[in-house]
Parts: structure tokens; C-alpha cells; sequence
């Protein structure tokens, strides 16, 4: 019989992504077209086009690396999720790291005065800590991660706005600016941002969220220590039985999550792209986003470049909608569409295994009758 197609891991998860961008962007077009109808086309080919929508070629360079700045953290928030997933843990403190993690290297750049490397290191170390306290939680007083992350989200929130009081602007709610402020603190761009039309934001923290995706997928597929993470994930009691330290493995899991996350704050603030507010009342959605990017990237690694890409590429186009014919709010309306028709990857790879296998079983069941037939055939002649 022919090998399927539709049976590679990898193909499943190419069709359930298109399925969910497609129904996702189908039903932002139906909620624009009830808004105002007169311009929904065009709505929605500007969230789709994002950077193509500027006429210069310059411009559209520019703000393909400003799509490209919020990526790399967005991956970060990823693969922090799809790592702790793929240890059998659920990993929803990715956001409140992402903030610790902003907190640890904008404390360290602007009130210690730290170069970028001690601040990203710090930022590591930080954000394992925090991810370590869900795992000591889980493994020794049996807290599900999903609670104490959540707790531990607004803890963060709370203790990074008070502690980047001290170094705010005087004059707003905005911490201080790293260009003027703490320019060594400044991630190096090492040419890159002259590829981008000589976009400042861009920097090293781009190409080496990629080379760390590829490390966690070297990691959970290529190593003992992986094998061990996945094996305790999928029954404690059983890799306790084959003499694996259970309790250090989930405790381990989440502190390299936690690390993760937390540098993907690194990797957004310390660009100067963005200021935290310490009038925050609410978590930043980056952590939450990247629970979408793993699923859409098909829990695995390298999917979730793509995935992290295309979920900031709607993000951003969003902000070429025409605020006249609609509010502010709607590039938010669509991308978030999108975002949480990536949580059904998993139940369209569901659906079309089970496809495949009924299809195989009635198949199996043409092909009985005729073998039986010639089996007793054989037995007459004999």
C-alpha cells in the first residue's frame, strides 16, 4: 500500500494551521463586514499585507523589522510554553516570567548600570528562579502549575511596577529611555538594522531567538536529558521506577521555561523599542500570545518561527486599518480571532487521523472478503 501523505506529523500540522489562519481571517472579514461593509475588503487585506501596505521601499523594510523586533520575543513566550507542554506541564506563568524578565533587565540597566550581556544573564537567572518556584510547588506540595502560575502572574505584575518606580521618568509613568539613559544596556545590532532600512530596534536578539528555538528542538528530541524531561512528563511514577529523578525533572523543566520567557522580556526592552508603564493594571498579552504560537507552530519548534511570525505579522497589520470607518479596536478584534482558533491545531490533527483511520478500516474490510475467498480456494484444491 502507498505511504499517505496526510499521516507525516509535519503535513497535519501545515493543514490544521492554514484551516485555523483561514477561518480566523474568514470570520474577522464576517465581523467587519456587519460593522461597516463599505470597507471590510480593504480592512482586511491591510491586516493581511501589514508592512506591504507602505508605498516606499524603505518604509516597507522598516516596519518589516518592527514586526520582526516584537517576533523574537513572542518566540521566546513560545517556546517556553511548547517546552513545559512537551514535559507534560502547562506552562500559563509564561506571562508573569515575560514581566519578571522585562523587570530584571530594565532594573539592571537603568538602576545598576549593567552592559547588555550582564543584564540578559540576569534576566536568565531571574526567570529560572521564578519558574523554579511553580516547579518546587508542583513537585513537593502537589500545586497544579496552571494555579500557581496564574498567581504568580500578578505577583509579578505588581512587584515589577513597584520595583520600576525607581526608575521612571519624572514626568510620566514610562521607565526611562535606554538610548539616553543606559545606551550599554542596548542589545548590538551587528549590521542588522542596515539590512532593515537602518531600523535601530533591530539587534542580535532576532537571530538568536531563532538559534534557540533550534537549541530546544537539539534538546527535547536529541538528548538523554530531553528523553528524561518527556518521560517523566508523560508518567512520573514510571520514570521514578527507572531511577529518574522526577521531582528535579519538573522543577528543572519550569526553571528553563521560566528562563526562557523572561528572556524574552530581555529581548523586547532591551531594543528600546517599548517603555513599561508602571500604572500596568493588566498582564501583557505576549505571554498569552505565545501559548497560540506553540499550538499553531504544531508543539514544535521550528513550527513556532513561523507560528510566532505570522501571529505578530496580523498583530502589526492591524495598525493599518482604516480608524475611520472602524475603532481602534479591531485590528485587536481580528488578530485575537485568529489567536484563539489556533488552540483547535490539535483537534483538526485529531479529526484528520481519525479520517485516515476510518478510511483504512473500510478498506481492510473490502479487501477481507477477497483474501478469504482465495484462502479457501486454496484449502479446496489442497
Amino acid at each position: 500500500m502507498k505511504k499517505n501523505i496526510l499521516k507525516n506529523s509535519a503535513v497535519q500540522t501545515l493543514i490544521s494551521s492554514l484551516i485555523c489562519i483561514l477561518l480566523g481571517l474568514l470570520i474577522g472579514y464576517v465581523v467587519l463586514l456587519f460593522i461597516n461593509p463599505e470597507g471590510a475588503s480593504e480592512a482586511i487585506l491591510a491586516v493581511i499585507k501589514n508592512f506591504l501596505n507602505s508605498s516606499r521601499a524603505n518604509l516597507r523594510l522598516k516596519n518589516l523589522g518592527n514586526t520582526l523586533v516584537k517576533t523574537a520575543p513572542l518566540l521566546m513566550c513560545s517556546l517556553s510554553v511548547l517546552f513545559a507542554y512537551k514535559v507534560g506541564l502547562f506552562n500559563i506563568g509564561a506571562a508573569g516570567q515575560f514581566v519578571v524578565g522585562s523587570c530584571a533587565c530594565l532594573i539592571a540597566a537603568l538602576g545598576f548600570g549593567w552592559g547588555w550581556l550582564p543584564c540578559m544573564i540576569f534576566t536568565l537567572v531571574v526567570g529560572a528562579v521564578y519558574g523554579a518556584v511553580v516547579g518546587l510547588l508542583k513537585a513537593y506540595c502537589n500545586v497544579n502549575e496552571v494555579i500557581s502560575g496564574i498567581m504568580l502572574n500578578w505577583i509579578g505584575l505588581y512587584g515589577t511596577n513597584m520595583i520600576l518606580s525607581s526608575v521612571k521618568e519624572p514626568t510620566s509613568p514610562y521607565t526611562l529611555h535606554l538610548a539616553s539613559d543606559a545606551p550599554q544596556a542596548i542589545l548590538p545590532s551587528l549590521g542588522l538594522d542596515k539590512l532593515f532600512s537602518n531600523n535601530r530596534y533591530v539587534t542580535v536578539a532576532i537571530p538568536l531567538a531563532i538559534i534557540i528555538a533550534i537549541i530546544i528542538y537539539v534538546l527535547l528530541d536529541k538528548t538523554k536529558l530531553g528523553y528524561e524531561l518527556k518521560a517523566t512528563g508523560n508518567n512520573k511514577n514510571a520514570a521514578k521506577y527507572a531511577g529518574m529523578a522526577e521531582k528535579r525533572n519538573i522543577i528543572l523543566t519550569l526553571a528553563i521555561a521560566g528562563a526562557l520567557a523572561a528572556l524574552g522580556g530581555a529581548f523586547l526592552y532591551q531594543t528600546d523599542y517599548e517603555q513599561w508603564s508602571v500604572t500596568q493594571s493588566s498582564v501583557p498579552g505576549m505571554g498569552f500570545n505565545g501559548i497560540a504560537a506553540a499550538f499553531l507552530g504544531g508543539l514544535h519548534p521550528i513550527g513556532s518561527i513561523f507560528a510566532s511570525y505570522f501571529i505578530q505579522h496580523i498583530t502589526n497589520g492591524g495598525g493599518y486599518v482604516d480608524l475611520t470607518k472602524y475603532s481602534s479596536q479591531i485590528s485587536d478584534l481580528i488578530s485575537s480571532l485568529i489567536i484563539y482558533l489556533c488552540a483547535f491545531v490539535l483537534f483538526i490533527k485529531y479529526a484528520i487521523n481519525s479520517g485516515i483511520a476510518k478510511r483504512e478500516e473500510k478498506q481492510a474490510q473490502k479487501l477481507k472478503p477477497a483474501s478469504d475467498g482465495a484462502d479457501s480456494g486454496k484449502g479446496g484444491e489442497a
